[in-house]
């Protein structure tokens, strides 16, 4: 019988990648196994030869000054570009400058107590109390954010985690950024750093059963569709929030034996953010020359009625693509929708913005589509906190028994879930963890 590996790591996303690098430099035995024939995860670069610029059909932006992600920048020989600019709302049918209404929503949320005793929806803590402290529109503005940026449904939403998220670095008031080049390049700098190693990366395989006992990790699942078993002493587990909420019939379930009750509170309190993503790319950037040139330099459009409330372009370098972005309750929207509909939906919502749909339509040469909560190596696109779980990430993080450790942008503890640097961190956080407890 061959000798058990020190680790096996689920998933070659930022989390897993993160964490083999760091045990590969220990000389640990590893095997990090994905279901996907690429590596990344939720980081998904596709590389078009005409774009100067990768198409990114997942994470995109760096929020803030993230340590890790930066890091990881330097080592991969690369830079982040400034992706702030302009952003200009749709109004009473008018594309106007946006007003800054998040300064007015932050100050509204410091003057309020109401949160100290009971965490509340952030439905719920609108309507009782910001609503005194602010405009309609700003709260307005609040639910449409947390439906858009985090992904969120607003009446699961913990405001606790609100207010705390947009009180911190990686809030959406934090300097935007982009790896130049794309996300893609960085995770590959890390998967190119395990040449030579211990650690060995294998695609293509779907784990579907993780048996585990204190010491002993034995993995099931299929190889290119053919039977595979690897055992190990210890695991981490970065497999995404919906993933591990999947239940048994449903697509990208893993199950856990002995079932992992100590989680039950913790994924209780989390929820996957669904996200649908729609690349267009056109002849020419039409935006950029309407109404005189007015937009040139805008890089987000908000048309907040529409089915894809958002838009942005991939300024500072200028391009013919344009993203669309559909968060929360308008991506759940599109549950039953297919690829036309959904880029139907993108045209219209575009057409509401410039108008002439049918010059915007006769322009559109290519299009890229990917719904993250129909796929289901992911289900879901990023976390957020539900109501009562101010320390739900911290229990999803907790190893269990010495030989299950968890990571991914769910269980980051450091103030950037939902995010790339989130990730990154946890999986660096995870591995440190099995070199203490292997020291044991």
């Amino acid at each position: 019988m061959s000798t058990p590996l020190d680790l096996v790591i689920i998933g070659a996303g930022a989390a897993g990648l993160a964490a083999a690098h760091d045990l590969a430099r220990v000389d640990k035995s590893a095997l990090v196994l994905d279901a996907r024939e690429r590596i990344g995860g939720r980081i998904w670069s596709h590389h078009e030869p005409r774009l100067p610029v990768p198409v990114e059909l997942g994470a995109e932006f760096i929020h803030g000054a993230s340590r890790a992600t930066f890091e990881l920048l330097h080592k991969a020989g690369t830079a982040a570009l400034d992706a702030g600019g302009e952003h200009w709302s749709l109004r009473d049918g008018k594309l106007l400058p946006s007003k800054d209404l998040f300064r007015q929503i932050r100050v509204a949320m410091q003057r309020t107590q109401a949160l100290v005793k009971k965490d509340l929806s952030l439905d719920v803590f609108l309507e009782r109390h910001l609503a005194r402290e602010t405009t309609a529109e700003a709260c307005a503005y609040a639910r449409m954010l947390a439906q858009g940026f985090d992904a969120a449904d607003t009446s699961r939403i913990s405001a606790r985690s609100v207010v705390e998220e947009w009180s911190g670095g990686s809030s959406v008031e934090a300097p935007q950024f982009r790896p130049l080049g794309g996300y893609g390049p960085l995770l590959t700098k890390l998967a190119a750093e395990l040449q030579g190693s211990r650690v060995h990366l294998q695609l293509n395989t779907v784990v579907r059963e993780v048996r585990w006992g204190r010491g002993t990790v034995g993995v099931r699942g299929t190889f290119l569709d053919r039977p595979f078993e690897v055992k190990a002493k210890r695991a981490i587990v970065t497999l995404p929030l919906g993933v591990l909420q999947a239940g048994a019939r449903e697509a990208g379930h893993v199950r856990f034996a002995p079932a992992l009750a100590a989680k039950r509170d913790a994924l209780r309190h989390l929820a996957p953010g669904p996200v649908i993503k729609v690349l267009l790319k056109f002849r020419s950037a039409f935006w950029e020359g309407r109404d005189n040139g007015r937009y040139r330099d805008v890089s987000f459009f908000h048309p907040r009625e529409q089915a894809f409330p958002t838009f942005w372009t991939s300024l500072p370098i200028r391009t013919p693509l344009i993203a669309a972005w559909a968060a929360g309750p308008k991506a759940e929207r599109f549950a039953r929708a297919g690829t036309p509909q959904m880029v139907e939906a993108a045209l219209d919502s575009l057409a509401a913005l410039f108008g002439r749909r049918d010059e915007i339509e006769g322009a559109l040469e290519s299009a890229w589509v990917h719904d993250w909560q129909r796929d289901p190596y992911a289900r879901g696109a990023y976390s957020y906190v539900t109501v009562g779980g101010d320390k739900a990430r911290e229990g999803l993080a907790k190893p269990l028994g010495s030989t299950l450790f968890f990571a991914g942008e769910a269980a980051d503890t450091q103030g950037e879930a939902g995010t790339v640097a989130g990730a990154l961190q946890s999986g660096r956080r995870a591995a440190r963890e099995v070199l203490t407890s292997s020291r044991r």
